[in-house]
């Protein structure tokens, strides 16, 4: 307890923020052990992903002597002179935890330019390489709960950084002093709309959306930073500017509508499919609240609308791309736990296929000549010959192409569900989807992956399971991850793995069925019965 005090009151005394010095003085007054070691136990880990945790005080916690922590361990790494890019969403404190950044770098002899809007993480991505700064820093927690929040590295490739970058960040935060005595400046650069969204949409509008205009969309931003922008790219775009739920417009931190601000959650959706239906809406389509993620939905024959997987847009996004582009050099990637239909496409279009690890900054790594990358969680960098304007996901860009392929569909005639069965007859029905399991207990999932480890399941199913891989002693040339992978017979596949931003265990289940006698419904129908075994089963194997 006295090391927890004084620990405690160390942070209190150079901590700039009131709120978490009277949360601290609260939590003093009353010698409550528990909460200290929650805050002061432990601290929140700097890797591939930054920063990423709930608003609070103590070093397990996201705070701004956090944050001034973290940018003065970027400013260690980067030296005096180099030009860092910052941006920020609307969650509690975004904008403060930005100034501060600014004035940690600037104060250590960087240059610094402030975004001076909430705007989405893509306009930061983008930032980075439009203005040939070395570095980004993103201040969001993408799609968390609201008490959370988070501090995202971009590197000057436009891309999150990967090791060896995020080890040498961490290790300099580590042995950064009291933020009360570190020098802080005020002179920092301010980006206006003009300056960085406007060549943003200007890039944007270079994608291959074609040349199909006529549709409507019922838009949902989830009350993040995404609504402005989408209006103003598909106006950009020549577009109807979507219609948008009224009750998520505006950002709002709080996300009083929805359990959790992500579109794969369920319920999330629920307010932008009942727009949908009342305007009749040939296409759903939503960000997450950085709006770097994109979800779209679409018109069932016999009423309402349903919501794409990843995986479904991933697959017709990738042939419409491939479409739309030229040249043998080209490239498409994905994330290992993303469908293994994309491989099928591009042998089929005679263009090259990259398997990278869970995360955009891997898929950002495949090689050259990259055109599409995705990944199955609503991920998606679209490009062109060109190039990709957005080294990361952008949801922004990748709503404008999916309203383009939509509306060149609906001008033939058809539907995106049209789309998935003609891949599906081509190519066979790569159904997936995902168990998932939120825990309090970290430890659980820690147990649950030793139990699969020592005892993995010989069946799924009634599928034999063909091989086992463990992801974490490196596979097929991937780097080292906490995974593990089942093939399955029948071409099935179970891969399991702690995601890496929040208290859970995913697995992610695919299944190949062939579509026989042009029965495309009766193959849908297989594959969900067979994902359903599958989950029954693997819930049995977790024991969780």
């Amino acid at each position: 307890m006295s090391d927890l005090v004084r620990l405690a009151r160390e942070w209190h005394e150079q901590d700039p923020d009131p709120e978490t010095r009277a949360e601290l003085d609260a939590v003093l007054a009353r010698d409550d052990l528990a909460a200290l070691e929650d805050r002061f136990g432990a601290k929140l880990e700097f890797g591939t992903a930054g920063l990423r945790g709930a608003l609070g005080a103590g070093p397990n916690r996201m705070n701004r002597v956090t944050v001034m922590r973290a940018a003065a361990g970027l400013a260690r790494v980067l030296g005096p002179g180099r030009h860092v890019v910052i941006g920020y969403d609307a969650r509690h404190k975004s904008d403060v935890f930005a100034a501060d950044t600014a004035r940690v770098l600037t104060g250590a002899g960087l240059r610094a330019s402030l975004m001076a809007g909430k705007w989405p993480t893509p306009v930061l991505a983008f930032a980075v390489r439009h203005l040939g700064a070395d570095a980004g820093v993103m201040v969001t927690a993408s799609h968390n709960p609201p008490q959370d929040n988070g501090y995202k590295v971009y590197w000057g490739d436009g891309a999150q950084i990967v090791p060896p970058i995020d080890e040498e960040i961490s290790a300099a935060i580590d042995v950064v002093g009291r933020v009360d005595a570190l020098p802080l400046g005020e002179e920092w650069e301010t980006l206006d709309h003009d300056r960085i969204v406007v060549p943003y949409l200007r890039a944007l509008t270079s994608l291959p959306i074609g040349d199909a205009r006529d549709i409507a969309v019922a838009y949902t931003p989830l009350h993040g930073v995404g609504g402005a922008t989408v209006s103003e790219a598909f106006r950009a775009a020549g577009f109807e500017v979507p219609v948008m739920v009224s009750r998520q417009a505006m950002p709002d931190p709080d996300f009083p509508t929805v359990a959790f601000p992500n579109p794969e959650e369920p319920g999330a959706m629920d307010l932008a499919l009942e727009l949908a239906a009342a305007t009749r809406a040939d296409l759903v389509l939503a960000n997450d609240p950085d709006a770097d993620r994109c979800a779209a939905g679409v018109p069932l024959p016999g009423g309402g609308h349903r919501m794409l997987t990843g995986d479904e847009v991933g697959g017709l996004l990738a042939e419409h791309v491939l479409r739309h582009t030229s040249g043998d050099d080209r490239l498409v990637a994905t994330s290992i736990v993303s469908s293994s239909l994309l491989a099928k496409i591009a042998a089929d279009h005679g263009v090259r296929h990259a398997e990278t690890l869970t995360g955009f900054k891997w898929i950002m790594k495949s090689g050259p000549g990259l055109v599409f990358g995705y990944e199955e969680a609503l991920g998606y960098s679209v490009g062109s010959e060109a190039g990709l304007p957005v080294h990361d996901k952008d949801g922004v860009g990748a709503a404008l192409v999916v309203a383009g392929m939509a509306a060149a569909a609906k001008r033939d005639g058809r539907s995106l569900l049209d789309l998935l069965d003609d891949q599906a007859r081509r190519y066979g029905l790569h159904a997936t989807a995902q168990l998932s399991v939120r825990v309090e207990d970290l430890s659980l999932i820690t147990q649950a992956m030793e139990r699969l480890r020592t005892g993995p399941p010989v069946q799924l199913a009634g599928r034999v399971v063909e091989s086992a891989d463990d992801l974490s002693e490196g596979v097929a040339g991937l780097p080292p991850t906490d995974g593990l992978r089942y093939r399955l017979s029948g071409g099935a596949r179970v891969i399991v793995r702690p995601s890496g931003t929040e208290p859970k265990l995913k697995c992610y289940l695919e299944v190949v069925v062939p579509v026989e006698d042009d029965d495309v419904p009766a193959a849908r129908t297989r594959a969900a019965q067979d994902l359903e075994a599958l989950k029954k089963d693997l819930s049995v194997a977790l024991n969780l």
